[in-house]
């Protein structure tokens, strides 16, 4: 008589989807803190991208499907709560951030650090939005003189994402079972930490 025992691939397929909505539970609850802030001094609400240090962390556990699901996801529940307008302004956000993230990684060959991967998601998270928002409302192009200030507070939510991932590492790799998709070259780490301090 055979039993059906759970198997390895089986095992990590539930540990996947189980991080996978940990993460967006995180996407949830600083999607409904960032709206508690006020907006970026724009001609459009815009939001500093918090909710996206989610996304970010999808891609650097799991892999480019989930962190694009939960894009997909934490967009359609501002749709619900927040109206069109925002989801669709998200959406555009953090779709772009992970193509990016997952391009650099790519293109990089596991060169970048967490640090250059983190920040350049954040600044591209904020751009995606305000070319969805110019779209949207037919807005020209002088509306991009907010793009340096943008910029500016995606580098502060880049690097809050990388001192933060630093963190966490430790603890998911204690984690028995867990591994870390985006892993990047001990030497380009040693060099890049050389110049940057502990990041």
């Amino acid at each position: 008589m055979s039993t059906n025992k759970p198997t390895l691939s089986s095992h990590q397929t539930i540990r996947k989807l189980t991080m996978t909505a940990i993460l967006f539970a995180m996407a949830l609850a600083l999607s409904l803190f960032e709206s508690l802030l006020p907006p970026i001094p724009s001609p459009v609400p815009l939001k500093y991208g918090l909710s996206n240090l989610a996304v970010m962390y999808a891609l650097f556990f799991l892999g480019p499907k989930p962190a694009f699901t939960i894009a997909v996801l934490k967009s359609t529940f501002v749709i619900m709560t927040r109206g069109l307008f925002a989801g669709l302004v998200s959406m555009g956000g953090g779709l772009m951030s992970v193509l990016v993230m997952f391009v650099l990684y790519q293109i990089s060959k596991r060169r970048m650090s967490y640090l250059l991967i983190s920040v350049s998601g954040a600044i591209f998270h904020n751009a995606g939005q305000l070319f969805v928002a110019m779209i949207i409302l037919q807005l020209p192009l002088a509306f991009g003189y907010i793009i340096p200030l943008m910029a500016l507070t995606g580098v502060g939510t880049g690097i809050l994402s990388a001192v933060l991932l630093k963190l966490i590492i430790p603890a998911l790799a204690a984690i028995p079972g867990q591994r870390i998709w985006m892993t990047f070259d001990a030497s380009s780490d040693h060099d890049q930490e050389s110049k940057n301090g502990k990041l």
